[in-house]
């Protein structure tokens, strides 16, 4: 049984929300997609808890922005203004930490392929938004399943041995002869209309989509006192 989780984004009250609710399911791998920082108010302690509780840790765009690995012009000036932002506040060991995280990873044993963004580009940071998206994705990993982020939009996509794309929006079955691309959403900022945290809890029989609600106000009143963009603020609220 595994944990996944992605775009906790320095938000620091979704993610102890999430790291509650898997410590009282009795989960103990936790699998990490990328995007730690970006927008939010705490990127060092929330870095300290990914490395301390994650068995795997991936990188993701804002990561990578922050560490200078893609260039910053990439994003829009309200995350561009947050990259920046961070940059300025965290410490040398949260920085060189970013800089052990992987592009991929690949559970062999577990059948699984973990990406940031999409398997066809990984440091491209592309999207998997549609089912063509995924048609395509889907020939770009041999395993059964391969888990994703960077959308903040979770969703499980089904590929039957047809060639039939399925998706469900909160749980589905594991059906052993079709392969799956999961989005498990986003920890700390969800962009699906829920502002709850979402995760994604995997068996070998079934995967689900989580949904736990934190103390949004918390965080936005430390974003609001770090002087972060007002619409990242607002939006958590919103969910979107």
């Amino acid at each position: 049984m595994f944990a996944v989780i992605s775009d906790v984004h320095s938000n620091l009250e979704a993610l102890q929300a999430v790291l509650d609710d898997i410590r009282s399911r009795g989960i103990k791998d936790i699998l990490f997609l990328g995007d730690a920082v970006g927008y939010g108010p705490d990127p060092d302690d929330v870095v300290k808890l990914l490395r301390k509780h994650c068995k795997v840790l991936l990188a993701g765009n804002h990561d990578w922005a922050v560490i200078d690995y893609t260039p910053v012009e990439y994003f829009n000036e309200y995350a561009r203004k947050a990259v920046e932002w961070t940059r300025d506040v965290i410490d040398n060991e949260t920085f060189e930490a970013l800089k052990e995280f992987k592009l991929i990873k690949v559970l062999k044993d577990k059948n699984l392929f973990c990406v940031h963004s999409t398997p066809k580009d990984p440091d491209s940071w592309n999207y998997i938004l549609t089912l063509y998206d995924a048609e395509i994705n889907f020939h770009y990993f041999e395993q059964q399943i391969c888990l994703i982020g960077h959308s903040h939009r979770p969703v499980i996509i089904e590929r039957l041995p047809t060639g039939e794309l399925l998706t469900y929006r909160d749980s589905t079955e594991i059906n052993k002869t079709s392969r799956y691309i999961v989005n498990v959403g986003s920890v700390g900022q969800p962009r699906d209309g829920d502002p709850r945290a979402a995760y994604a809890v995997l068996t070998d029989e079934k995967v689900e989509i989580v949904r736990i609600p934190y103390d949004i106000k918390s965080t936005q009143k430390k974003m609001q006192r770090y002087g972060l963009p007002k619409i990242l603020i607002e939006r958590l609220q919103r969910g979107m």
